[in-house]
């Protein structure tokens, strides 16, 4: 048996910046990974096959997990299977890729179970298969994000901030999402925009800085939308976050503290009506 963590990411900016002939959306954002996971134990089977602890997910190869599989065995030209155990942490719709990462822990771990050598280079291929941002899970750590997901460049990011992500329990389609938001990023194309990458390292430690540059295009939609996550984002800087942003295309909210008091009162408070996750400074995935 191989077991994996499937660790969430939250969205450090997020510009929309133009919708692509393909039906996608060129995007510029920062993906950062948090100490929340999904745990997958793959067995060796001879037919591939799901379990999962949320029941409201489907089990057939609507679950990327079951289709990362079917891929990589297409790919490989193999007979083999797996028996997948999923037991899900990371809230569903919530803007924190958890059905990404999934997706992408079945690819490495299979890699390993099967004993199959698959290059770099095809296996995101295999991964774009399966959505925008799943190539991003297959290595750990932070990267700054353009194309539509798929061109990545990582990066060491330090982050000297407690992380609280509140999920207040609503599930918003990225795909409708997508369809609604008007594209505000696009008009400054033609010039030289400077890089989300370049707007939080200068501002990393000015939480000023960070309000005035790094933006989330989803966002003015979103909190017009569903109150709930506006009251979210509010509190946490109520509760004293330097700054506080939309994941994604939510409906998950975090905050970043510079305090461990303020953090854990915050998560203290919040956690009475919402799902509440902390990660510490300068977190570093296992």
């Amino acid at each position: 048996m191989i077991t994996l963590k499937a660790y969430a990411k939250i969205n450090l900016g997020l510009r929309l910046l133009r919708k692509r002939e393909d039906g996608y959306h060129d995007i510029e954002t920062i993906f950062h990974r948090i100490n929340l996971f999904d745990e997958i134990a793959l067995e060796p089977s001879s037919t591939i096959s799901l379990t999962c602890t949320d029941l409201t997910l489907p089990t057939d190869e609507r679950n990327l997990c079951i289709r990362a599989a079917q891929l990589l065995q297409q790919h490989c030209n193999s007979r083999q299977g797996v028996h997948i155990s999923l037991k899900k942490n990371i809230p569903v719709s919530a803007g924190l890729g958890g059905g990404s990462s999934d997706g992408a822990a079945t690819l490495r771990g299979l890699i390993e179970l099967w004993n199959v050598n698959v290059p770099d280079k095809e296996l995101c291929s295999i991964a774009l298969q399966l959505g925008s941002d799943v190539a991003y899970f297959l290595r750990r750590g932070t990267a700054y994000t353009t194309g539509r997901g798929e061109v990545l460049e990582y990066f060491d990011l330090d982050l000297p901030y407690w992380i609280v992500v509140v999920f207040p329990s609503l599930h918003i389609s990225t795909a409708q999402a997508y369809q609604n938001v008007q594209l505000k990023s696009q008009k400054k194309k033609g010039g030289n925009q400077t890089s989300l990458k370049e707007l939080l390292l200068e501002s990393i430690n000015d939480p000023r800085m960070l309000m005035n540059f790094l933006h989330n295009d989803f966002e003015s939609l979103i909190l017009r939308s569903y109150r709930d996550v506006a009251q979210v984002k509010k509190a946490l800087y109520d509760a004293g976050a330097v700054f506080a942003q939309l994941s994604g295309s939510g409906s998950a909210v975090y905050g970043l503290f510079s305090n461990e008091q303020y953090a854990n009162d915050a998560g203290k408070e919040l956690c009475k009506n919402y799902q509440v996750f902390t990660t510490q400074p300068h977190f570093k995935p296992d």
